[in-house]
């Protein structure tokens, strides 16, 4: 397959395509970011890499450290994470207040906001110094030490997230949360706020499209079980309340980041990462999901 060639018809058709989205602003420095930044980078299964534009410019990649916290809780705490947090499709915006007071406090899925914060919380329940081990968790799996937090990201959402506190609060009063509210939020923030580029988010999902087994190594850090969930909730899941538009545009499990950023996977195939900032109405790359789709058609290969 000439995914380079491909990546160049795609980069060709992005740069025609008017913009219509707009950046994230409700949190101040996302709202600050160039919206012209343009980035793909594909990763194969044989160590093959392909891209164009800004694929090695930083970003905060916000809601696709979920899936990064997800794998970590489901390794630490297994099975017992089900309990508090469900596996279904929203269908709701991922800040929703209104389903999870409908649902007695039990979030939808782990990718919304709420059951992102209970993950969190189940990490500081096991974690002797959760944003540490976080941090050098991403970094491994990525094989890249310069992988950091955004601080000035992170204490804009703690200030601006009223919302948040509310869902963590609800869910506290109905005793699905352990910590203290303050402490889950503050390293759910910090989560949120990992500045990672295309390069090195396409890098760090090798795992969940290899079977969970670091690539080149062969070393197993997850189960293949575990990697079967965490993909099937990517694809079901991992685009809000648009997830049943990307499976049928794309047809990959992925997730998206209201800084602009998708990450996406073939099982056995490849890990692709975009990064445009203006968002659909729903929250996600508004290129980002058009580059996607123009890859699977362009391949005529997807799950499905």
């Amino acid at each position: 397959m000439d995914y380079q060639g491909i990546l160049n018809i795609i980069e060709k058709q992005l740069k025609i395509t008017p913009i219509t989205g707009k950046v994230a602003d409700y949190i101040p420095p996302l709202a600050k970011v160039n919206p012209t930044h343009l980035a793909m980078y594909l990763k194969c299964t044989s160590g093959d890499e392909f891209y164009f534009g800004d694929y090695q410019e930083k970003f905060s990649i916000q809601s696709i450290s979920k899936v990064y916290t997800l794998a970590l809780a489901k390794e630490i705490i297994g099975d017992q994470l089900w309990k508090r947090v469900g596996v279904e499709p929203s269908g709701n915006p991922f800040n929703s207040l209104t389903q999870l007071e409908s649902e007695k406090g039990i979030p939808r899925n782990p990718f919304i906001n709420a059951g992102s914060i209970v993950v969190a919380d189940g990490l500081l329940s096991v974690l002797e110094n959760p944003k540490k081990d976080l941090l050098n968790f991403v970094r491994k799996i990525a094989s890249d030490n310069e992988i950091y937090y955004d601080e000035k990201v992170a204490a804009s959402e703690k200030k601006h997230g009223y919302r948040n506190v509310a869902l963590i609060n609800y869910m506290k009063s109905l005793n699905n949360i352990e910590n203290h509210p303050e402490d889950v939020l503050d390293f759910y923030y910090d989560q949120c706020s990992l500045s990672m580029n295309c390069q090195q988010l396409a890098k760090s999902f090798m795992l969940f499209a290899n079977e969970g087994k670091r690539l080149g190594t062969n070393e197993r850090v997850f189960n293949s079980q575990s990697i079967k969930r965490i993909n099937a909730i990517m694809q079901t899941c991992g685009f809000y309340d648009e997830a049943g538009e990307f499976s049928y545009r794309v047809g990959l499990p992925g997730k998206s980041g209201v800084g602009g950023g998708i990450v996406a996977l073939h099982p056995k195939h490849y890990t692709v990462a975009v990064w445009s900032p203006p968002l659909n109405k729903k929250g996600n790359s508004e290129l980002g999901m058009k580059a996607l789709e123009e890859l699977t058609s362009l391949t005529g290969l997807s799950i499905f």
